[in-house]
């Protein structure tokens, strides 16, 4: 019914196969470019930082990840693992039996989660391609639904493999554990909310940072999915601006709930729209604890 659906997202592990048949990796090494950072669009905390290039460069190696501690909201992320013969290796959810889901999620057994910032030596990666072929990943099965933006379409299978599991094959492979600040990734609305939110700050150098206000460092935010899930869902829904979460610890949203300008919201907030025409948060409302509309 919709031709731009009949198609298999490779995932990011098809980097290096572009990488390489595109004629990319040769034309950098030709030009003497040694090293490139690679990392996820949406995670608004990755640049090139060039003390980690330094430190990638000065020691050889031929491929570094930059992973950070895990949290409770980071426990379904791939995590860095050792395999029984000693090298470094990437698992993901995906990747995870279910009966093994609640050890993979115990962020105190395994406690680095992989950011997805990546460091690659291009001359290392020529060569790994040159004696083994193209980079082969693990291959990761994900259950989704024809068209993501209808949960009642049909059930798929998504194949595609992770540009980080390649760790694993590159012999001298390191990862470098780095502040938070290097992953503020944006992969649902709810992370949306949180970032457009007076949370954060750009700096003067444009990076985001947290704002010093926060009273806390962490916040967990659930949006409705059948309202917020989309982009336009979402907008639709904050055409006013999002509500101030400097004073917010956690943010739940049931039902259909339109925001106008200027709510603030404070410590753990629930709120609640039981019926099934839409509700409205008035201009100036300040929120606290649990409110069923």
């Amino acid at each position: 019914e919709n031709p731009h659906l009949e198609w298999n997202p490779p995932g990011h592990g098809d980097l290096y196969m572009a990488f390489s048949e595109s004629g990319l990796l040769d034309d950098l090494i030709q030009q003497g470019i040694r090293y490139a950072f690679v990392s996820n669009c949406d995670n608004l905390g990755a640049g090139m930082d060039e003390s980690l290039l330094g430190y990638f460069a000065s020691h050889e190696l031929p491929f570094m990840m930059e992973v950070s501690t895990r949290t409770p909201a980071d426990m379904k992320g791939g995590h860095l693992a050792r395999h029984k013969e000693g090298y470094l290796l990437l698992r993901e959810s995906a990747q995870c039996h279910k009966k093994e889901m609640e050890a993979f999620s115990n962020i105190a057994s395994y406690s680095l989660f992989n950011t997805n910032n990546l460091w690659l030596n291009l001359p290392a990666l020529k060569e790994n391609i040159n004696t083994h072929g193209l980079i082969k990943l693990p291959m990761i099965l994900n259950v989704k639904t024809l068209d993501p933006r209808d949960h009642n379409s049909p059930p798929v299978y998504q194949i595609e493999s992770a540009m980080g599991s390649a760790i694993s094959l590159f012999k001298g492979a390191a990862v470098v554990k780095v502040p938070r600040t290097r992953f503020f990734p944006v992969k649902k609305c709810n992370d949306l909310l949180a970032i457009r939110s007076d949370r954060y700050l750009l700096s003067e150098d444009q990076k985001l940072v947290l704002n010093p206000r926060c009273i806390s460092d962490e916040i967990k935010i659930h949006l409705d999915p059948d309202f917020y899930e989309t982009i336009e869902g979402f907008d639709d829904r904050f055409k006013g601006g999002v509500p101030s979460l400097v004073d917010c610890t956690s943010l739940s949203i049931r039902g259909d709930v339109l925001f106008e300008k200027d709510v603030t919201l404070k410590g753990q907030v629930n709120i609640v729209n039981r019926h099934s025409d839409q509700k409205v948060v008035k201009a100036g409302s300040v929120i606290s604890g649990e409110l069923i509309l």
